[in-house]
């Protein structure tokens, strides 16, 4: 007997009644489509449990699946397939500033922006004053200027692409002039020589790589000159016996010989730091007061804002770079100038941003009342873990992350994961990542290492908590 034609039809199991609230929230299109997947799938298995009974010659007797069975890979089915792809996990890794994982988190003037223009038409390109088209970029130039000191602004949709326009536009056909020590690669191999080239930039590249001189830059300089630029050397350090030319140094070499001098800063900060208990960070502002032209900086990292990249500085400049067709391909759309907005609105009128903005926040952290938080959650977490681990509660130290002050580390404490079983440690990281809202830690020393720097508040501890009763569960059908 084929027992795949005993199975039951899809009309019979989409009138089940656990099935009727997947019907009235979604329609019949996906409950028959998990129906389809679910039936081709014990069809398949059924197949081939009849052709291995028959290669060893045994009856299979009667092994088809209950339907209470069916219906709950169906159900399991319907679960992933409305499962969003884009879903919020935790960040246990220790880098705060994490870019597989989305970098910043915004604040929640910044979400309720991004909600308003997400549902209402908004003044994007419309100036309400005069009646006419306008500049999106005038959503956010008047805070930028005020920010930074800077004499004007652009906005587009990365770093990456603020330095690629600032070069295409103002150097294209001529030479880019830049210290050997600057030549920098971030993450996905994204290098500098290589935006210089695509922007049709000649790289000129001066000094070595641990001493450049301000001698270096004089005497490299000519008629096909067409730009200085400083690359901060965010996501490394060179240490030792080296030298670098300062800023101003280096603006007053660019003016003398009549090109323009630009900085990338890449992360990019609004704030001081140090007030924060931080080390330092290059602000635009300081960029811009030591004669900087243009300044290029991230709006998802250290600002703590939504993924874009700015451009500050001259007036003239910045028309330029308006001006350019590319600046049209790099813009920016609503939601992003919404966040970034509100964003820069929390640095203008509050005198503590670390407390709206996520990403000061959690960097601000300090290590007792991370470490009070181990000492709450180590008994808890070991309880469900049990037999699988030894739990408990270890100094470490956290990053910043998306190359912000590569050498720095922060003072934190993590709960430390010792599988009993050294086999069983990749096997716990992938429990830990099925969870509802997934858990990504890092393995170090033969440990998994959950550093809570980022589980900052009430809420997210308690989320943390509530969701551990199903890794269990989750753990025996890994078996």
């Amino acid at each position: 007997m084929d027992l795949r034609r005993q199975l039951p039809g899809v009309t019979t199991l989409l009138d089940h009644p656990e099935l009727q609230p997947w019907r009235q929230r979604h329609g019949d299109r996906l409950p028959i489509r998990a129906i389809r997947e679910t039936l081709a799938h014990y069809r398949q298995r059924l197949s081939e449990d009849a052709s291995d009974a028959a290669d060893a010659a045994d009856d299979i007797g009667d092994s088809r699946p209950e339907e209470i069975d069916l219906v709950a890979a169906i159900r399991a089915r319907l679960e992933l397939l409305t499962r969003p792809n884009i879903r919020p996990v935790f960040n246990l890794t220790g880098t705060v500033i994490h870019t597989n994982l989305g970098r910043s988190a915004l604040s929640e003037a910044a979400i309720e922006a991004v909600v308003q223009a997400a549902r209402h038409p908004v003044a994007l390109e419309y100036d309400l004053e005069k009646g006419g088209r306008g500049d999106r970029d005038r959503l956010v130039e008047d805070l930028l200027i005020e920010l930074t000191g800077a004499e004007a602004a652009t906005v587009v949709n990365n770093n990456a692409a603020a330095v690629l326009l600032s070069l295409t536009a103002l150097c294209a056909g001529r030479e880019a002039v830049i210290s050997r020590g600057e030549m920098i690669e971030i993450g996905g191999a994204f290098r500098m020589p290589d935006v210089m080239s695509t922007a049709g930039c000649r790289l000129v590249e001066v000094g070595a790589t641990n001493r450049t001189h301000a001698r270096d830059f004089s005497q490299a300089l000519g008629d096909d000159s067409g730009l200085i630029v400083k690359a901060h050397t965010s996501n490394y350090a060179i240490t030792g016996f080296t030298s670098s030319v300062p800023e101003r140094e280096l603006a007053r070499i660019a003016h003398e010989h009549g090109i323009p001098f630009m900085i990338d800063l890449g992360s990019g900060a609004l704030t001081d730091f140090r007030t924060l208990g931080l080390p330092h960070e290059s602000q635009p502002a300081e960029a811009i007061a030591a004669g900087a032209d243009l300044v290029t900086f991230s709006g998802d990292k250290l600002l703590g804002g939504p993924q874009a990249g700015i451009v500050v500085g001259n007036r003239e400049l910045i028309a330029r770079l308006k001006q350019h067709p590319l600046k049209r391909a790099l813009r920016c759309d609503k939601l992003t100038l919404a966040a970034l907005e509100a964003t820069l609105r929390c640095y203008r009128d509050s005198e503590a941003p670390s407390r709206s903005l996520p990403t000061l926040s959690m960097l601000a952290r300090d290590a007792t009342t991370i470490g009070d938080q181990v000492s709450r959650l180590q008994p808890v977490v070991q309880a469900v873990l049990q037999d699988i681990a030894e739990v408990s509660g270890q100094d470490c130290r956290s990053q910043l992350g998306s190359g912000s002050l590569p050498v720095d580390r922060l003072d934190s404490r993590a709960l430390v994961l010792h599988c009993k079983r050294s086999r069983d440690l990749s096997r716990l990281e992938r429990v830990l990542r099925g969870l509802p809202r997934p858990v990504i830690g890092r393995v170090h020393e033969g440990a998994l290492w959950l550093d809570l720097r980022c589980l900052d508040g009430d809420r997210e501890e308690r989320q943390f908590v509530e969701q551990l009763d199903t890794l269990r569960p989750l753990w025996d059908r890994t078996a």
